[in-house]
């Protein structure tokens, strides 16, 4: 049994998906975690906290969905 294509996975995900993408840059690999906001034949753009980020297919090298974020943490009180 064979795992599917990145890519494969990629062109059949529902745009707004949280997802996190590795794929190859010069120095090696990094990842891309965020929101799927689109996919054509050769790329993807994910919105990730810092910005959109546009990834071509033939770069990626993994895929996979991921948890929503966990729940931001309450002001810290302090002791009287």
């Amino acid at each position: 049994m064979s795992l599917p294509r990145p890519q494969d996975f990629l062109l059949n995900t529902v745009s707004g998906t949280r997802i996190v993408v590795r794929y190859r840059v010069n120095t090696g690999f990094t990842d891309a975690l965020g929101y799927l906001l689109s996919v054509t034949d050769g790329a993807c753009t994910i919105r990730t906290r810092r910005s959109d980020v546009e990834i071509p297919l033939a770069l990626v090298v993994a895929a996979k969905e991921v948890p929503p974020p966990p729940a931001r943490r309450g002001p810290r009180t302090t002791p009287r």
